[in-house]
């Protein structure tokens, strides 16, 4: 189980978001940069134990209307080969040093186990509290699950990342909450991740963070 560590990073995850955040298609918010609020997430476990694995949603108030966003982020003790365009930072953990934080749509660690997640083989685990289940994500996995995946590619709404036949897992990077609390899932829908996170006032709400899909979208 990943141990969480109570300690400084510098800069921090919001700073570096603050500045990476404009850079992506899916950015929403108002011109002169975000600002942003830590509004939910959770965490996956790597099974070699040594890169750190994260969902953070943050929320951002800089524009006409609050826009909350989900970031899978990994932490790495060393660079990733091939992944420089994936970069989001980099920082200095009080405890670990230096930690290369990347868009963990890039990173294949990351990839694999929320596909693990997907079919039931691991759990989701608390952002803040070490070996520790997060219930309040939900998921689920109706069929054989593709093998392998292409290089993710970012629209204004998510990202993609196709495999054969059509079929792809899709990341919602603009959070929409479910209006009765429960995701309703797109046609075509294989399996699926779902979650939770607080509006600017503290409201909690629902909505699906990532699907699995059989085919292309409708």
């Amino acid at each position: 189980m990943a141990v969480i560590h109570r300690t400084v990073l510098t800069p921090t995850k919001l700073e570096l978001l603050t500045s990476w955040l404009p850079s992506r298609p899916w950015y929403h918010g108002g011109a002169d940069g975000p600002e942003l609020a830590k509004a939910g997430g959770f965490r996956l476990d790597d099974p070699a134990g040594e890169v750190g694995l994260e969902f953070l949603v943050v929320t951002d108030t800089s524009g006409a209307e609050p826009v909350s966003y989900l970031v899978p982020l990994t932490y790495r003790g060393a660079p990733l080969d091939g992944a420089e365009h994936a970069l989001v930072g980099t920082m200095e953990h009080g405890v670990l040093g230096r930690r290369w934080a990347y868009d963990g749509c890039h990173d294949p660690v990351l990839v694999a186990q929320l596909v693990a997640l997907i079919e039931g083989r691991v759990e989701a685990q608390d952002q803040n509290t070490s070996d520790t289940p997060d219930r309040d994500v939900t998921r689920s996995c109706e069929g054989p699950v593709p093998a392998g995946f292409s290089t993710a590619t970012d629209d204004p709404e998510g990202t993609e990342l196709p495999a054969a036949d059509g079929a792809a897992l899709r990341l919602h990077r603009i959070l929409r909450p479910a209006g009765d609390g429960v995701p309703a899932l797109p046609p075509g829908t294989l399996g699926h991740v779902a979650g939770s996170w607080r509006l600017p006032g503290g409201t909690p709400v629902r909505g699906l963070f990532a699907v699995l899909r059989t085919g292309p979208r409708s």
